[in-house]
C-alpha cells in the first residue's frame, strides 16, 4: 500500500500569533499554578530576584537561539546547529536527548490531567482520561501544523487570562482591600516576616535550579522555525517578548502572591491562585484554576508531542534515526514521528500504573538535565556560528546576540553552576546519577549507526 506522503516537506503555516503564544505557551507551565509555593518556601520573597536573573539567562540563551534561528530557519532548530557546528555527536546527541525529555515531560502531563480531571469525576480512572487525552491531541498533531498553531494559542491564552485575572484581582486586593473590608493590604508582606531575603544568599542560589527548569520548553520557538511562515519576523518578535513576559506573568503573579499572604503562608491550603480568589470570594476558586490547569496540563503535552515528532524528522534527515521518520503527510505532518512518539507515550499510560514511582522520578530527573544539555548545546553551537562568519557575514545577521561573546560565556558559566548546584538538593541529585548512564547509552547508540554506515 503506497503511504500518502511528500518527501520531508514541512509546511510554514505558522503565523506570528502562534509564535508568540508558543513562546508563551512553553514558559508557563502547570509549576506556577501549583508548584511555585516550593520555589518560595527556598528564598521567600527574594525568589522575585531569582526568577529576575533566570529570566535574563533565558533570554540571552533564546537570543544566541534566534540568531541562528533567523538566518537558518530549520525544523531540527538546535540540533541541526550541533550537527553543523559542534559535530556530528552533538547533533545526535542533542536531538535524542531533547526527543526523550519531551516524552517524559508528556508521561508527567497525562498523569497531571488524569489528577485533575479526578477532581471532577472521581470514578473515571486515571489510566482512561491519560488515554483519552493522548488520542485527541496525537489526532491535532495529525492534522496539520497550523491546527497545533491554533490549539496552543488558545490553551496558552486560557492560561494568560487565568494569571492576568489574578493579578488584577490581587493589586485590587493590594491598593483598594477588596474583600478586605475595603483596607489596602499594601506591599509589607515582602519584607515583613524575615526581610527581602529570609533564607539569606543560600536561599536565591538553591531556588534558581527549581527556577531554571521552570523555564524548560521556551526553545519550543526555535523547533517551530522551520514551520514558520515570515521566520525573520515572527522569531524575533517571540523571542523579544519572552523577557516581559517573564516578568509580568512569574515576577508579577508571585509578588502579587506574597503581598498578600506571609510567604511561608503562600500554598499552606492548596494553590497560592486558589488562594487569591478565594480571598476576593469567588465561590468556583477551585473549579477555575482546576480547569486552567487541565488545560496548561494539555498544552504542555500538545507542545511535547509536537516537539518529539519533529525532532525525529530532524534526526532522520541527518539518518540519526531510521529513514522511516523522515516522510511528512501530504498536509505536511511528520506522522510517522508523532505515531511512533505516541506510541511509547501509550506504554507510559499502561505502565504508569506498573512501576513503582520512585522509577518514573529518576526517569523525570533525565529531562531536567536534558533541557540543561539543550541550552548548553545552543550556547556552544552559537560561538562556533559566529565563528564561522567572516566581518562581513556578521555585520550582515538581521538578528544578533547581545553582548557578544560576554553574554553567551556568562550564560555557559549560569548553566555549570546550576548543574553543581544540583549535586545539593536530594531531589534533584539523583539526575546527576541518571544523566551519565543516558549520555553512555546514546554514545553507543551513536557508535552503532556509525558502523552499521
Amino acid at each position: 500500500m503506497k503511504d500518502n506522503h511528500q518527501d520531508s516537506q514541512l509546511k510554514r503555516e505558522l503565523s506570528t500569533r502562534h509564535m508568540q503564544l508558543i513562546a508563551l505557551g512553553g514558559s508557563i507551565g502547570v509549576g506556577l499554578f501549583y508548584g511555585s509555593s516550593s520555589t518560595i518556601q527556598m528564598a521567600g520573597p527574594s525568589i522575585l530576584l531569582a526568577y529576575l536573573i533566570g529570566g535574563l539567562v533565558i533570554f540571552t540563551i533564546m537570543r544566541a537561539l534566534g540568531e541562528m534561528a533567523v538566518e537558518e530557519p530549520v525544523s531540527g532548530s538546535f540540533s541541526t546547529y550541533a550537527n553543523k557546528y559542534l559535530g556530528r555527536f552533538a547533533g545526535f546527541l542533542s536531538g535524542w536527548t531533547y526527543w526523550f525529555m519531551w516524552i517524559v515531560v508528556g508521561m508527567s502531563e497525562l498523569t497531571v490531567v488524569g489528577v485533575y480531571i479526578n477532581y471532577w469525576f472521581p470514578d473515571i480512572p486515571q489510566w482512561v482520561t491519560a488515554l483519552v487525552i493522548l488520542v485527541i491531541m496525537t489526532l491535532v498533531n495529525l492534522a496539520n501544523v497550523k491546527a497545533y498553531g491554533e490549539f496552543e494559542f488558545w490553551f496558552a491564552m486560557i492560561k494568560v487570562v487565568a494569571i492576568i485575572g489574578m493579578i488584577v484581582l490581587g493589586l485590587a486586593i493590594i491598593f483598594f482591600g477588596v474583600g478586605n473590608h475595603g483596607e489596602a493590604i499594601g506591599f509589607d508582606n515582602l519584607w515583613a516576616h524575615g526581610g527581602f531575603m529570609p533564607n539569606g544568599f543560600h536561599g536565591i542560589l538553591m531556588s534558581l535550579v527549581l527556577v531554571m527548569f521552570s523555564f524548560g520548553g521556551v526553545e519550543l520557538v526555535g523547533i517551530s522555525a522551520g514551520e514558520a511562515k515570515n521566520p525573520s519576523k515572527s522569531i524575533p518578535s517571540a523571542i523579544n517578548n519572552i523577557v516581559w513576559r517573564i516578568l509580568i506573568f512569574y515576577i508579577g503573579a508571585l509578588g502579587v502572591m506574597m503581598a498578600i499572604y506571609p510567604w511561608n503562608e503562600v500554598g499552606s491550603e492548596g494553590s497560592p491562585f486558589v488562594q487569591i480568589f478565594d480571598y476576593v470570594g469567588i465561590p468556583a476558586a477551585a473549579h477555575i484554576i482546576n480547569f486552567v490547569v487541565i488545560t496548561a496540563a494539555m498544552s504542555a503535552f500538545n507542545s511535547g508531542l509536537y516537539g518529539s515528532g519533529r525532532m525525529l524528522h530532524n534526526l532522520s534527515e541527518q539518518k540519526y534515526a531510521p529513514k522511516y521518520f523522515k516522510t511528512v503527510s501530504k498536509n505536511g505532518s511528520p506522522r510517522r514521528g508523532i505515531l511512533f512518539s505516541s506510541a511509547v507515550l501509550l506504554i507510559a499510560v499502561v505502565l504508569n500504573y506498573v512501576v513503582p514511582e520512585k522509577v518514573f522520578i529518576y526517569i523525570s530527573a533525565v529531562a531536567t538535565v536534558a533541557v540543561i544539555t539543550s541550552w548548553m548545546i545552543i550556547l556552544l553551537a552559537q560561538l562556533k556560528f559566529r565563528k564561522s562568519k567572516t566581518k562581513e557575514e556578521v555585520a550582515e545577521l538581521k538578528f544578533k546576540i547581545p553582548l557578544y561573546p560576554l553574554s553567551t560565556y556568562i550564560a555557559i558559566a549560569f548553566l555549570l553552576m546550576v548543574i553543581v548546584l544540583m549535586a545539593f538538593i536530594p531531589d534533584m541529585r539523583v539526575a546527576l546519577y541518571v544523566a551519565p548512564v543516558w549520555f553512555l547509552i546514546l554514545f553507543v547508540g551513536y557508535k552503532v549507526i556509525n558502523v552499521k554506515k
